[in-house]
């Protein structure tokens, strides 16, 4: 599982997949994430812009990335 590491206390979807290289792009992103392809903590989610915090992980096409707090 790879590691995402954020410095504030949340980072969005879509920046943290293209962040993680699990898409090339922002509009890539909002449509893989529209399509109901990702997954956050094992549910699907279909909005892009989800706060996600340290200890979400998403999933995406067999990919998993843990959010973690930079140190």
């Amino acid at each position: 599982m790879e590691t995402i590491q954020i410095k504030d206390n949340y980072i969005k979807l879509g920046q943290a997949m293209k962040l993680g290289s699990m898409v090339s792009s922002g509009v890539e992103a909002k449509i893989v994430i529209q399509d109901g392809q990702v997954e956050v903590n094992g549910e699907t989610c279909t909005m892009r812009g989800k706060k996600l915090v340290p200890g979400d992980v998403i999933s995406f096409h067999g990919q998993e990335a843990r959010i973690e707090q930079k140190a």
